[in-house]
C-alpha cells in the first residue's frame, strides 16, 4: 500500500511540474518575460493543486451517493471560482505596476476558470472512483470474513450435535461395565480420553492425511467394540495411492457411527463394517458399507442426521452437493464420500 501511494504521489507531482512548465512556456510565448511567466505558472498551479488536494481530502471522509454525483461538479465549479479570484488577487498584488500583464490577467480569467473547472472535476471524479473502489473492496473482504465466520460456526455447531450422542452412549456403556467388568471399564475410559484428546486440537476446516484420519477412527472403533463386543467387526482397505491424500478431520467417524447404528441395531448376529479408500482421478473416495435388514430398516425415509450433517459440511467446505451418495443393494447399505484434492 505504501509503495502504491508513493507511485501515485510521484505521478501527481510529475503532472503538476509538467503542466507548470507548459503554462510558463505559453505565457512566455504570449510576450511576457520568464519572471512573469514562471511566477504566474507556479502560483496558479500551486493554488489549483491545493484545491485539488482539498477535494481528495474531503472525499476521504465524505463520498456522495451515485445519485448525488452532481455534487462533485458543484464543488468543482465553486472551487474553480475561488481559485480564479485568489490567483487574480495574488498576481495582481505582485505585478500591480505591470499594466499590460494586469490586462492579460483579466482577459484570461474565463479561460483560467474553465481550465480549473476541468482539472478539479477530473480530480473529483477520479478521487470518488478511487475511494468508491476501496470501499467496495473493504466491503467484500468484510463480507468474506463474515461468511467464513458463519461457515465455521455452522461447522462447529454440526460437530457439537454429533459428539454428545457418542459421549452419552460411551458413558452408559462404562457405567454398565463398572460393576461386572471393571478392567474393561477402565480401558474404555482411557480409550475415550484418547479419542477426545485427538479431537480437541482439530478444527472443522482443518485437513489431515487419510492415514491420520483412519488412526483417529481406529480409536473410535475400539470404543464401539467394547460396547458391542464380538458382534462388531471391521475391515479397512486403503489404496497405497491415497496415503497422502487429504481429508477434513473427523469426517469419517459420523459416517461409521451411522453404519454401526443401522447395522447392529437392525441386524442380528455379527456385523461387518467395511471401509474402503481409493483414488478416483484426482479425488479421494471413501466408502463405508454395512449390512441392513430391508424388513426392519428404519432409514428408508432418509439418511439420518449423521449423514445429512456430513453432506452439509462437505457443501460448506467445497461448495458442492454431489460429494455424498448412498446406495442400498443386496442387503448392503453403502455410503460414499468424494473428497476433492486441491493443490
Amino acid at each position: 500500500m505504501k509503495s502504491q501511494n508513493r507511485k501515485i504521489a510521484f505521478l501527481e507531482i510529475s503532472w503538476w511540474f509538467t503542466w507548470t512548465c507548459l503554462q510558463a512556456f505559453a505565457i512566455n510565448f504570449a510576450g511576457f518575460n520568464w519572471k512573469i511567466s514562471v511566477t504566474d505558472a507556479v502560483i496558479s498551479n500551486f493554488i489549483l493543486g491545493w484545491e485539488g488536494y482539498s477535494i481528495v481530502l474531503m472525499l476521504k471522509f465524505y463520498q456522495p451517493d451515485k445519485s448525488k454525483l452532481y455534487y462533485l461538479l458543484l464543488w468543482s465549479a465553486a472551487l474553480s471560482g475561488i481559485c480564479v479570484l485568489v490567483i487574480e488577487f495574488s498576481l495582481g498584488l505582485i505585478f500591480e505596476s505591470n499594466t499590460s500583464y494586469l490586462v492579460f490577467l483579466d482577459n484570461t480569467a474565463l479561460l483560467r476558470f474553465g481550465f480549473s473547472f476541468l482539472m478539479l472535476a477530473f480530480i473529483a471524479v477520479l478521487g470518488w472512483t478511487w475511494f468508491y473502489l476501496q470501499t467496495q473492496q473493504k466491503d467484500e473482504l468484510r463480507k468474506a470474513d463474515v461468511d467464513k465466520l458463519s461457515r465455521e460456526a455452522e461447522l462447529y455447531s454440526l460437530r457439537q450435535q454429533l459428539q454428545p450422542h457418542f459421549l452419552f452412549n460411551s458413558l452408559n456403556s462404562i457405567n454398565a461395565l463398572i460393576a461386572f467388568e471393571p478392567a474393561k471399564a477402565r480401558n474404555m475410559v482411557q480409550q475415550l480420553s484418547d479419542f477426545f484428546r485427538g479431537t480437541l486440537g482439530r478444527q472443522e476446516s482443518h485437513k489431515v492425511t487419510l492415514t491420520e484420519e483412519l488412526e483417529q477412527l481406529r480409536l473410535y472403533l475400539e470404543i464401539e467394540k467394547v460396547r458391542f463386543g464380538h458382534r462388531l467387526k471391521t475391515e479397512v482397505f486403503m489404496d497405497e495411492k491415497t496415503i497422502k491424500h487429504m481429508i477434513p478431520s473427523l469426517l469419517l467417524q459420523p459416517v461409521v457411527e451411522n453404519a454401526i447404528k443401522f447395522g447392529l441395531y437392525d441386524v442380528t448376529g455379527d456385523v461387518l463394517i467395511s471401509i474402503q479408500a481409493e483414488a478416483v482421478g484426482n479425488d479421494l473416495q471413501v466408502c463405508v458399507e454395512n449390512p441392513y435388514d430391508p424388513e426392519t430398516i428404519s432409514t428408508s425415509k432418509g439418511v439420518g442426521f449423521g449423514l445429512s450433517s456430513i453432506e452439509r459440511r462437505l457443501y460448506l467446505l467445497y461448495g458442492r452437493n454431489d460429494l455424498l451418495t448412498t446406495e442400498k443393494k443386496n442387503s448392503k447399505f453403502r455410503t460414499c464420500l468424494i473428497i476433492p484434492q486441491t493443490k
